[in-house]
């Protein structure tokens, strides 16, 4: 049965504020928060799984193009339409943009940046203070949400509703179409730390809700990124967001996929062992990186249990930062750290 208790917390909340005491309105208290290790059961062949998509990858001609657009009038950056062929032949695509290339400029840092669920890499304009400040970023489209990307599916543009369960009926676990997607951004930074212009031992991740689960997928499939910005990252611990009666909003289709193909709950077991293989929190071990997370303790899309399960399993450097009073949302002054974060690279 479903753990409703988003009431309960609510009035425990409203009482413990009287006393300026600070915790969260719904979810587990902070002190479990911080030693809490996900309720979603974990592949047994979960590493095997992972490796092989790695072994895919090096097998891959990715096929890039990188043409230049002229969308922005400006002189000391370069922008580009990069185009690369991922698992599946589906042709990807992101926004490149580079410090303006200068006779005798060694390599420098980069970063790879991913989007939101259903939308796309951002306008050219938000990307260029990275690339003034001498940091090369590329941004991905997710293959059939709201950019260019293509979902080989069989049809052209979005093909967004049920992506998280898509292949979840198909007995081949290898269909699940996140593994496709996560993929996608291990080659996109593999592709970018080939660039003359990249320093490939300089070269971060970053994003906000699926874009800070794929930020942290592709540190987890390219060892070789050096620091991780991730903002209350989707995609973690999806048996926890059931239970909390939260798969509404960006998990909808688990609430869908549930009530149509095990009314009776007689596979729960079986559903969310295979939504382990793209749980960000089962992937969050492999990372080499130093990680920046951050997380609103009101966050009732992507409750911060979920993402206290992906962070606690990160074995190397990490920081997160709480916002204790804001949900799903803007961030007051995170867009300006993860920008130092990145830059110091």
């Amino acid at each position: 049965m479903k753990n409703t208790r988003l009431g309960e917390y609510a009035a425990v909340k409203t009482a413990a504020s009287r006393f300026n005491l600070v915790m969260p309105a719904f979810d587990l208290p902070l002190s479990e928060l911080k030693v809490y290790q996900g309720s979603s059961p974990r592949p047994s062949d979960l590493d095997e799984y992972w490796n092989t998509v790695q072994r895919e990858l090096d097998a891959l001609d990715p096929q890039v193009k990188r043409v230049p657009n002229l969308t922005l009038k400006v002189d000391h950056v370069e922008c580009f339409d990069l185009w690369f062929v991922g698992l599946g032949g589906a042709k990807i695509y992101a926004k490149y943009v580079r410090p303006k290339a200068t006779v005798g400029r060694a390599p420098g840092p980069a970063v790879v940046r991913f989007h939101g669920y259903s939308a796309a890499s951002a306008d050219w304009s938000e990307l260029i203070g990275y690339a003034s400040s001498g940091v090369a970023i590329a941004a991905m489209d997710c293959r059939g949400q709201g950019g260019r990307s293509e979902d080989v599916g069989g049809v052209a543009g979005t093909t967004l509703r049920g992506h998280i369960i898509r292949g979840l009926e198909d007995p081949d676990p290898t269909k699940l179409m996140f593994r496709s997607i996560f993929a996608d951004t291990a080659l996109m930074a593999r592709i970018v730390m080939g660039f003359d212009e990249v320093d490939a031992t300089r070269v971060g991740s970053a994003g906000g809700s699926q874009g800070g689960a794929l930020a942290l997928a592709c540190a987890a499939l390219e060892p070789r990124i050096k620091r991780v910005a991730s903002v209350f990252p989707f995609l973690c611990d999806y048996r926890r967001i059931w239970e909390m009666d939260l798969a509404k909003q960006a998990f909808e289709e688990l609430s869908y996929f549930l009530r149509w193909f095990d009314p009776r709950h007689e596979r729960v077991e079986e559903i969310f062992t295979k939504l382990g293989y793209i749980d960000i929190q089962n992937l969050t071990p492999r990372i080499k990186g130093e990680v920046l997370m951050f997380t609103g303790l009101m966050d009732q899309v992507c409750p911060p249990s979920s993402q206290f399960a992906a962070y606690n399993k990160i074995p190397g450097k990490k920081e997160m930062v709480l916002y204790p009073d804001y949900g799903h949302e803007a961030l007051p002054g995170e867009k300006d750290r993860v920008f130092n974060f990145l830059a110091e690279l």
